[in-house]
């Protein structure tokens, strides 16, 4: 029948794309919808694996005891320990699919990256990233060529469809689902025979969802980068029974500039675009809150930055610095997407413009005194005065006496011009959903799956808790394709 499938999944990125291929590699009869117009654009450019082909011809070999314990520690155990090793143990092999059926095809190549300094316990790094790119270091964008992969191997693909809702037969199983056209809204039923995997990402881009589930992520966060992550996946299996975290989980960027003056409270701007996106806030510098007080070591992960951040009035922050900081910016080492130069989003003259353009939109303040700078921030002049002249003074000595900051992440704000910027959170994606086992399938509250409901990516749970690791680079995209593999695997041998 023409609106039967084996295999019916909801979202057509990282997850879903991934899960389409490899259900068709079973020889199953797939169905791919999204509700957007397109997703290419959406598939991510830092992979995670611990010895995948190309780490091993780099001579990287990441401890995998030793991740797997970190992991644990980092998220004090609120995760299902049997997600995590079922990603550890398959990482690699998606890795080498990926290598050898989409990009080496293509021209593209996955990039290792062997630095990952650390002199700390709370910035403990791991070598997982593989930059996805071509052979010229530039950024190989690979989405069209899956979506090519999954035509390729005879998935039906339907962009513009929305799953509406699961379709479950009197003993609970999955049969299908019904979908909405978005231009017309006219509704369809179809059937699965194996199985229905929900790849519709987070819930982000959902301000009543956002209120709900993650209230003092909405506080947190000025900007969400996921306008397409509604929800709808999830809580259509949670209509038929589903589980979910009860806690939740993000990745967030400590990257977004707002006006001075902005509420927190009440700025939750949904735009992919990036407004306000402030590329130089992932790095260590001198931060104060809105009182112009230094509040912690600036030197730990994006996120904890933000989570300390949401423990000062306001919700926000101010980073702090001077034109000399911006010719040094290589002294601090950073990880993952905020590297100086490729495969980082920047170089230092790229930087300097984006600067340049946040001083033209209002964003960054730039004066010629700390005094002066303090006006236009609106913070407190003595405060500032004080916190800058504290924050020189152990530059100086070399040891951050105050909160621990690593010497060589210590560069004094002493020589004017300085500039200075208020930022709260940017939400790149949440990361809690529906429960699932290491088969992929989606239980219910007794730990029960399902039958033939599936989930992965960033709908399904039990994989992260509160924040990112970012220190382990990658894992974001590596989590959803490789669970996402997986989940098409599994559907297609019900």
């Amino acid at each position: 029948m023409e609106n039967t499938y084996d295999v019916i999944i909801a979202g057509a990125s990282n997850s879903g794309g991934m899960a389409a291929c490899a259900a068709a590699e079973k020889g199953a009869k797939v169905l791919l919808i999204d509700k957007q117009g397109s997703s290419q654009f959406l598939y991510r450019s830092f992979f995670a694996a611990l010895n995948s082909n190309a780490q091993k011809r780099a001579g990287i070999k990441v401890d995998k005891a030793k991740l797997m314990n970190f992991l644990t520690l980092f998220f004090q155990d609120n995760v299902d320990e049997r997600l995590l090793w079922t990603w550890a143990n398959h990482a690699d092999e998606t890795a080498n699919w990926l290598e050898d059926n989409i990009l080496k095809p293509n021209g593209g190549v996955l990039r290792p990256q062997k630095d990952a300094h650390y002199e700390t316990v709370v910035n403990t790094a791991f070598n997982t990233e593989l930059a996805i790119a071509t052979p010229d270091n530039g950024w190989a964008h690979y989405g069209d060529w899956v979506i090519d992969k999954v035509k390729e191997l005879g998935v039906t693909l339907k962009y513009n469809t929305k799953l509406e809702e699961l379709v479950t037969d009197d003993s609970g199983a999955v049969t299908g689902v019904i979908t909405s056209d978005r231009s017309s809204g006219e509704k369809t039923e179809y059937k699965a025979n194996k199985g229905v995997i929900i790849c519709t990402g987070g819930y982000g881009g959902n301000v009543e969802l956002m209120k709900k589930w993650d209230p003092l992520g909405y506080k947190k966060n000025v900007y969400s980068d996921g306008p397409r992550d509604d929800g709808s996946g999830i809580l259509a299996g949670l209509k038929v029974g589903a589980a979910r975290d009860e806690e939740p989980a993000e990745i967030i960027f400590d990257r977004g500039a707002v006006p001075v003056g902005t509420n927190a409270e009440e700025h939750y701007q949904i735009d992919f675009k990036g407004p306000g996106y402030f590329w130089m806030g992932a790095y260590p510098m001198l931060k104060v809150n809105l009182n112009g007080e230094r509040f912690g070591n600036e030197s730990v992960p994006y996120q904890f930055d933000i989570n300390a951040m949401a423990k000062q009035p306001g919700y926000l922050e101010a980073q702090i610095w001077s034109e000399d900081t911006m010719d040094h910016l290589a002294q601090f080492r950073t990880q993952g997407c905020s590297r100086l130069g490729w495969p980082g989003i920047y170089n230092t003259e790229q930087n300097k413009a984006e600067i340049q353009r946040r001083i033209d939109d209002g964003m960054v303040q730039k004066a010629d005194t700390i005094e002066e700078l303090a006006e236009k921030l609106d913070l407190p002049k003595d405060n500032l005065v004080n916190s800058v002249k504290r924050y020189n003074e152990m530059c100086a000595t070399g040891v951050d006496t105050d909160f621990g900051k690593e010497k060589f992440r210590l560069f004094p704000v002493d020589k004017p011009p300085y500039y200075g910027v208020i930022m709260g959170g940017r939400l790149l994606a949440t990361l809690d959903g529906l429960r699932i086992n290491p088969k992929m399938e989606v239980i219910d509250k007794k730990g029960q799956p399902i039958p033939h409901l599936y989930a992965a990516g960033n709908a399904s749970g039990g994989f992260f808790w509160g924040s990112y690791p970012d220190r382990v680079p990658g894992l974001t995209c590596s989590h959803a394709q490789t669970f996402g593999r997986l989940a098409g695997q599994n559907a297609a041998e019900n």
